[in-house]
């Protein structure tokens, strides 16, 4: 009884040994997935190689990667890829526009060539910053408008042909003022119209040449006074603006009537529109400083609000001209508009 238990035994166990060898056996003709290889030749659009270009092989989905820089002839290639994974190749040169390839998964042992690996010259990106400083504008405006002459001679300094003028500086205002009533033609008008009061004999500082220097200092003290206060100081106060600005479209109707009005109404240096003091304000208190040095038969609130009155409509005549028939004979940026 015992040795037949032995002898059964036995033969379980050898069984076992049998099972166990065979195992082995399929294990050992089960081979591991034999390793992939890639490679390629970066390129520009013209088909020359790039060397040095850095090309990094990377798994998808996950962290792997492996890296290499291409030599003369731009060529690379990388052993051991791992079969049934999905790659990508990233390849970036100096000067050339990164290249990414599509997704590359590999078969166990297959050479893999990519193909058209052209890299494009980077495009050069220009940034440009646009920096708008309204002074430098109003100053550019300012020097063009100094040199505005009708037929290139008589001062249009007064007058702003750009619907969308930047407001003046209150030393632009002064140095407007001081040059038209320094100007060389400016001192001609005094002198004419001296000489035509002079043959009115207004105001009544007689005859001769005594009388006339009278009225040629007051002809100029009142075009001063006017300039002065309507052109600068009131306007740099009041914070408005002295120039006169040129409509040039639209009907007749609506430039005479922009022109009759502009006495009255001025553009402020914030852009709007208000009543304007300074030019009736320059007119009144220049009629009042001429109580100062007009002949007494000549002085008195009489004198005031008649020169005012006469100022105004000199001006409103002076405008209408402009707007219909001056601005197409001033030069400005030395041609004739």
């Amino acid at each position: 009884m015992l040795k037949r238990l032995h002898v059964e035994l036995a033969a379980v166990v050898g069984i076992a040994l049998v099972f166990s060898m065979l195992a082995l056996g399929q294990n050992a003709q089960t081979p591991a997935p034999q390793a992939a290889s890639i490679m390629g030749t970066v390129t520009d659009e013209n088909g020359d190689t790039i060397p040095n270009a850095t090309v990094v092989l990377k798994a998808v989905d996950s962290n792997e990667s492996r890296s290499m820089v291409t030599p003369e002839n731009g060529f690379f290639e990388f052993h051991d890829v791992k079969p049934d994974i999905s790659y990508q190749l990233a390849i970036g040169a100096k000067d050339f526009a990164d290249w990414t390839s599509p997704v590359i998964t590999l078969d166990p042992g297959q050479f893999k060539i990519v193909t058209g690996i052209q890299l494009r010259i980077q495009t050069e990106r220009t940034t440009i910053n646009v920096h708008y400083d309204p002074v430098e504008v109003a100053t550019e405006q300012f020097q063009a408008e100094e040199k505005q002459r009708i037929f290139g001679i008589i001062p249009n300094f007064y007058v702003s042909y750009d619907a969308d003028a930047q407001p003046l500086t209150t030393k632009m205002k002064f140095k407007l003022a001081l040059k038209v009533s320094t100007d060389p033609v400016t001192a001609a008008g005094v002198f004419l119209i001296s000489s035509a009061k002079q043959a009115a004999n207004s105001p009544n500082y007689g005859q001769g040449w005594g009388p006339y220097g009278e009225r040629l200092g007051a002809t100029a003290a009142d075009g001063f006074s006017d300039i002065m206060i309507g052109g600068a100081i009131l306007p740099s106060l009041l914070h408005q603006d002295p120039r006169y600005f040129y409509q040039g479209t639209g009907t007749t109707a609506s430039r005479v009537r922009h022109a009759m009005f502009s006495p009255f109404v001025a553009r402020g240096d914030n852009g709007k529109w208000m009543p304007n003091y300074s030019s009736m304000g320059g007119d009144l208190a220049s009629a009042g400083l001429a109580n100062l040095y007009y002949p007494r038969s000549n002085r008195g609130a009489g004198l005031v609000f008649g020169n005012f009155a006469i100022g105004t409509a000199e001006r409103m005549g002076a405008n209408l001209v402009q707007e219909l028939l001056l601005g197409k004979f001033t030069r400005r940026g030395g041609h004739l508009k």
